[in-house]
């Protein structure tokens, strides 16, 4: 009792009341919970954006995983090609020049790249002397065809005559070699018409068959002869070839009828030709036998220039596959393909020839594999992917 007493006491004498006492320790409870919430909203907090991070990192780990288009390789009849460049040329370059004396060139009928057919004129030589000469000639078979008239008409009359007594057979005899040495005279006098007319006839300079004129070297005034040289040439037909040089691997696959292509330098249309000879031997020094190709009359294909020909060579079994397909570093040619848990594997391989239709591979692929198609350049064996299937090649 005095203890208490004491107590209140104290507690007066410090200016507190009990109450005052009860109400401090229920603040301090306050404090306390309120601490213990905004603790708990904390750890809350910290763990919302923990999670939010790692559905983030996850969500980032799986996109950067790239989309990658494959073709299932297709084992099947490649067309096997052989390549390379030459030159072209006329299939037959006919040189024209003078085939009679020669002369003043009058004029030319034609420039390069005209049509003309066999037999037509190019260039007229002067022949006005040639003319005279013919007519001479001319007149000179009149008088051997009047003097034969004559030579039979006496012939003729001494037949009749020659029953009666007139004339005896010796004189008949001779107006019978008179007669024959008139019709004589007469086919020499046309024979030498005929040889002046066909001499004036070759002054003219005139195409030896249908064909092209590639080139022409005389002029108007010009004075030809039979050593003047080639004054025009002429493509036979129009019909052009290439010169293709092969090696001695390829040339073995190429036959007579085999089909070509050829693209001139500067040209964007190829055009399609025949191979018509293959050489039978090999340069041993280049190691190289000479392909010749028919082609049609083209305005893109001009005699000397150089031209790009993919000539067939028959088939042979493998892959097909874009150009994109195909990778090749220091180690040679290889495809990605997609292997077991979309994983990239790298397949080493032989390539084939390579036209417009994609490259052919002749060994490494069996049909089937899923070959990266495009994109091979950003990947690396063991890469995980997302294949896109595209079709089959």
């Amino acid at each position: 009792m005095n203890y208490e007493s004491n107590l209140a006491g104290d507690l007066k004498s410090a200016g507190l009341e009990i109450d005052d006492e009860a109400r401090i320790k229920g603040r301090r409870r306050i404090f306390m919970a309120a601490g213990v919430g905004v603790l708990l909203l904390l750890v809350l907090a910290l763990w919302s954006g923990w999670s939010r991070t790692h559905e983030a990192a996850v969500g980032d780990k799986a996109a950067e995983i790239p989309n990658v288009t494959v073709l299932i390789a297709a084992s099947g009849a490649i067309d096997r090609t052989a390549s390379g460049t030459g030159s072209l040329a006329a299939r037959r370059d006919m040189p024209v020049s003078v085939v009679g004396e020669g002369g003043r060139v009058v004029s030319v009928t034609v420039e390069p790249g005209a049509w003309v057919r066999a037999g037509q004129t190019l260039a007229v030589i002067e022949r006005s002397v040639q003319v005279q000469q013919t007519a001479a000639l001319a007149a000179g078979v009149e008088v051997a065809r009047a003097n034969a008239k004559l030579a039979e008409n006496n012939l003729t009359r001494a037949r009749a005559l020659v029953g009666n007594g007139f004339i005896s057979k010796a004189d008949l005899e001779s107006k019978i070699a008179s007669r024959d040495a008139a019709v004589a005279q007469l086919n020499v006098a046309i024979a030498q018409l005929d040889q002046s007319r066909a001499t004036m006839a070759r002054l003219d300079v005139r195409a030896p068959a249908d064909g092209l004129v590639l080139t022409r070297s005389v002029e108007p005034g010009q004075v030809v002869s039979g050593g003047s040289g080639t004054l025009f040439r002429v493509a036979m037909k129009g019909e052009m070839e290439m010169k293709l040089a092969l090696n001695e691997g390829e040339i073995s696959g190429v036959k007579a009828g085999n089909t070509a292509s050829v693209t001139p330098v500067g040209a964007t249309v190829p055009v399609k030709g025949t191979v018509w000879q293959v050489s039978p031997v090999v340069d041993p020094q280049t190691r190289q036998g000479q392909v010749r190709i028919l082609l049609p009359y083209d305005p893109s294909l001009r005699p000397g220039a150089f031209a790009h020909a993919t000539v067939s060579t028959g088939k042979s079994a493998g892959v097909l596959l874009p150009e994109s397909a195909v990778q090749s570093d220091e180690k040679g040619n290889f495809v990605y393909i997609v292997g077991a848990n979309d994983r990239v594997i790298r397949r080493p391989v032989v390539t084939g020839a390579v036209t417009d239709a994609g490259v052919s591979v002749i060994e490494g692929l069996s049909g089937g594999e899923a070959v990266v198609a495009t994109a091979g350049g950003f990947l690396t064996a063991g890469d995980k992917v997302k294949p896109v299937r595209t079709g089959t090649r």
